[in-house]
């Protein structure tokens, strides 16, 4: 075989994913993905998110991994689950990045406030996260940012702003746990950084969550567009927790934004290629969704 490609004839045996083919967690093959993608946690809000689009060509679920793939509003989008933590989020976009070329990944999800003036129900949009989780320390050194893409930044702010929620705009703190791992007293258990609320507000900290660095870190290493846009559902400062009303209330705000948010994007794109750049500047914006 003059031509072979010599990956073919002696394949690295230790990788477990192979790209074209259809996926082991998520059960997903190439073509059944849109080019812009919501990232829930929850199982449970893919198919609520489901019931936005006006047609579905495509539903999979395995485990926690529950995909939708669709219309919304004309535009071609999907939505995959990553269940709870960077390690579920590592094998989401691994196995999405095995079968699509360069997708955008909006991650859509529920947080705790850690500033004072943070109410429950608020948005916030992540400009960069601290990597409290160790899963990206396998990719990158122990100093390397997750920074969240600028144009997502911008396409979230531009979502927000279209549909009236209040939001706040800042870093993530992204943890491994929700107890102990964001300071959370266990009355069984010891735990080694009590005051680590107190700290990330000192250091102006927006909020707590479980899942962002990991996205961020994964999608600017492939090349990919990452923003991550979280309902406030507790204020860690005041120690209040929002009802199950408040809740729902929450997680449509954070949901319609997330969508709203790929169609700024598509249009971002459009206006890119219009302008026969790669690179997308607020000079170029023509609002056309």
């Amino acid at each position: 075989m003059p031509n072979a490609d010599p990956r073919d004839i002696h394949p690295d045996r230790r990788i477990a994913i192979r790209a074209g083919e259809r996926q082991y967690h998520i059960e997903l093959g190439p073509g059944e993905l849109a080019e812009y993608i919501l990232l829930p946690g929850d199982p449970g809000r893919t198919s609520l998110i489901g019931e936005r689009l006006e047609s579905v060509e495509v539903e999979r679920s395995n485990r926690e991994f529950v995909s939708v793939t669709g219309l919304y509003k004309g535009q071609r989008v999907s939505v995959v689950s990553t269940g709870i933590g960077t390690d579920n989020v590592e094998i989401v976009v691994a196995e999405i990045l095995a079968i699509t070329e360069r997708p955008t990944f909006i991650r859509v999800g529920t947080s705790g406030g850690l500033q004072p003036e943070m109410v429950l129900g608020d948005l916030t949009i992540t400009t960069g996260a601290v990597r409290l989780e160790s899963t990206t320390s396998f990719f990158v050194h122990e100093g390397y940012p997750a920074i969240a893409d600028y144009e997502t930044v911008a396409a979230l702010i531009e979502a927000a702003e279209r549909l009236g929620h209040r939001y706040h705009v800042g870093v993530t703190a992204t943890a491994p746990g929700f107890y102990g791992a964001q300071g959370r007293p266990i009355p069984q258990l010891p735990i080694r950084y009590p005051d680590l609320a107190k700290e990330m507000t000192s250091q102006l900290v927006m909020n707590f969550e479980m899942e962002a660095s990991a996205l961020l870190v994964l999608a600017t290493l492939a090349r990919c567009r990452a923003g991550v846009v979280c309902a406030v559902i507790a204020n860690r400062t005041t120690g209040e927790f929002v009802n199950a009303e408040q809740k729902d209330a929450a997680e449509a705000a954070c949901v319609e934004t997330g969508l709203e948010s790929l169609l700024v994007l598509a249009d971002m794109d459009r206006q890119k290629r219009e302008a026969g750049t790669d690179r997308w500047r607020p000079s170029l914006w023509k609002h056309t969704i």
